[in-house]
């Protein structure tokens, strides 16, 4: 049964994160988080990488705690890295989806989450279609558990913010100089909209916003941001190029959405098309990848390709965060 958002859980949600010390205590949005706590936590995360092929970082830092993920739409990399990071952090994991959960028998979100509060759960970890969702539980919840977006409707993905700017530090350093290009369907994309938030927090030196005019985005929801239809406009000079699937999930109209063949000759990242961008290029995506479509496998295989990496970077970023809000709690 979907949850009865009010206006007032679709605004404010970045007052709702922290407490009144100023520490994590929800992660709903990278809107209104300063750069400071963005550093911070990238900085944690870091602590959390491992050279491939050697043991995953651990620790026991939600050691006694229970992390419950509510996955009511797909997921696999989400999903998978926020299982592992709370396992990894030594925390109790409890994976829960539509498909297996009353939700589907019409159980309203709110007894949903009363039941988990019942069998003590410390952290809910949720991802939802409706817009508004994490901030209305945040509203509903008991005081001492802590709420975190795993993806909410076309509004915000915070944790694959994060990801994507700590992918992008490691390669170029800092933002200040950095010609950042998202190329796809931003108007539908949670993605393109959490990491435009978190790059023009941390200064960045230009981002673009690439996509055909059905799905562009409000202007006045990405300040600061050029928006442009010419895939060339975007790429030249770029220093990261960030490839996003069209989200056909989550568009009523399909008038003016270009189909296949017409879109990758358009907007498809190619070899061709990425000869004007900066050379030391890094291409993105945050999956699932349709490739021949936005995305030359090419490239997506290539060197300049740090796709893998962003997956690694998931699950430090996810116990990252889980290890910040942990602490906010013991500190209650």
């Amino acid at each position: 049964m979907a949850a009865k958002i009010d206006k007032e859980d679709l605004k404010d949600e970045a007052a709702l994160q922290l407490d009144a010390n100023g520490d994590l205590r929800h992660l709903l949005t990278l809107k209104g988080v300063d750069k400071a706590l963005l550093i911070d936590i990238l900085d944690d995360a870091e602590r959390y990488l491992t050279a491939p092929g050697s043991l995953p970082a651990r620790s026991q830092g939600l050691a006694g705690r229970t992390i419950a993920n509510l996955f009511f739409e797909p997921s696999t990399r989400t999903r998978a890295s926020f299982d592992l990071a709370g396992k990894r952090s030594g925390a109790d994991v409890l994976n829960l989806d539509v498909n297996t959960s009353s939700r589907k028998k019409g159980e309203s979100i709110l007894d949903t989450i009363y039941t988990l509060e019942a069998m003590q759960v410390d952290v809910m970890v949720v991802r939802d279609a409706s817009a508004g969702v994490p901030a209305y539980i945040v509203r509903h919840v008991l005081d001492h558990i802590s709420i975190l977006n795993a993806g909410e409707a076309d509004v915000s993905h915070p944790t694959q913010g994060l990801l994507d700017l700590l992918t992008i530090r490691q390669h170029k350093g800092s933002f200040e100089n950095l010609k950042v290009a998202i190329v796809g369907d931003i108007r539908h994309s949670r993605v393109a909209m959490s990491a435009s938030q978190g790059l023009t927090t941390l200064g960045v030196g230009e981002l673009r916003l690439v996509s055909p005019p059905a799905l562009a985005p409000d202007p006045e929801a990405v300040p600061g941001a050029v928006i442009v239809d010419n895939l060339d406009d975007g790429l030249a000079g770029a220093d990261v190029v960030m490839a996003l699937r069209i989200q056909r999930e989550r568009i009523g109209n399909l008038d003016g959405v270009p189909g296949i063949d017409e879109y990758f000759a358009n907007y498809g990242i190619s070899r061709k098309r990425l000869k004007i961008a900066s050379p030391d290029v890094i291409i993105m995506h945050p999956g699932p990848m349709n490739r021949g479509i936005e995305i030359e496998s090419v490239l997506a295989d290539g060197p300049r390709s740090v796709i893998t990496q962003q997956v690694t970077n998931g699950v430090a970023v996810r116990m990252a965060v889980l290890d910040r809000v942990s602490r906010t709690m013991a500190a209650r």
